[in-house]
């Protein structure tokens, strides 16, 4: 079985299609997904899918990228994400890819987010895009890793250097890939894939963006991560079972989920 580590299956484009969203990931063999919170308002439509649905987790956070929304403090991430669907903080990080001039509100709204993992003990979902060093620091200033007292958490939909993937991992953190990997462009990703370890690493598919081969250019949706495994498993030479495996196991220890949850 498969687990989508990272989704938004409560945007409007497959929020409309949930019955079949659903039917699609039991098809693929997808027992589980994490959907992710991006801002605070839309927050309830994130926690309403993980209550109604068994096999659907939620996050709480607010992601670099949105600029003009509600700013999260500690003490209300603090509060949402006391529900037993809640499992993370985030998405949270930095992107200096997408904004540019003064971006302290950024790393400030992260420190915000490393704290509220500190004091709930659930793991963050940390983004990262062309500001991994800045990330780095913040993530060690504010004790994020396990080694600083934090409880870890996961770089997800990782693009970043091997340099990059081992320091997180040094701190306790996992990495996920998500269907960029499958790309024919993403050589460089490629090898990180193949010198991050099994036991460190999940799949997402970040849908609906950036579905995997065969499905790209389609409208991606979680029952596609199963191809993200297919090519990691090809890329590694092991099983895909293996890989199925040990990542649907990286999920439920990262997140701390008691394994009577599994289908």
């Amino acid at each position: 079985m498969y687990i989508d580590s990272h989704c938004h299956i409560n945007f409007p484009e497959l929020a409309a299609r949930m019955p079949e969203i659903l039917a699609n990931m039991a098809a693929n063999q997808v027992t589980h997904a994490l959907c992710v919170s991006v801002d605070l308002p839309d927050f309830p439509q994130v926690l309403a899918l993980a209550e109604q649905y068994p096999h659907i987790f939620a996050s709480v956070g607010v992601h670099p990228d949105y600029v003009d929304t509600l700013e999260p403090t500690v003490e209300q991430l603090v509060q949402l994400s006391d529900h037993p669907k809640i499992v993370a903080i985030g998405e949270t990080g930095l992107d200096y890819f997408r904004l540019t001039g003064d971006l302290e509100w950024q790393r400030e709204r992260f420190r915000t987010h490393i704290k509220a993992s500190r004091i709930t003990r659930k793991p963050l979902i940390i983004h990262t895009r062309a500001a991994s060093i800045d990330t780095l620091r913040i993530m060690q200033e504010e004790g994020a890793g396990v080694d600083a007292g934090g409880v870890g958490g996961v770089m997800h939909c990782f693009t970043e250097s091997l340099e990059v993937a081992q320091a997180a991992i040094s701190m306790g953190f996992y990495i996920s890939f998500s269907g960029i990997v499958t790309f024919k462009s993403a050589k460089a990703l490629q090898a990180v894939a193949l010198a991050v370890p099994l036991e460190r690493m999940l799949i997402e598919t970040d849908s609906p963006y950036l579905a995997p081969v065969p499905q790209r250019g389609k409208i991606n949706e979680p029952g596609f991560v199963c191809h993200v495994a297919a090519y990691l498993a090809t890329l590694k030479g092991i099983p895909v079972e293996q890989v199925a495996r040990q990542t649907t196991d990286n999920f439920f220890t990262l997140f701390n989920l008691k394994t009577d949850v599994k289908q």
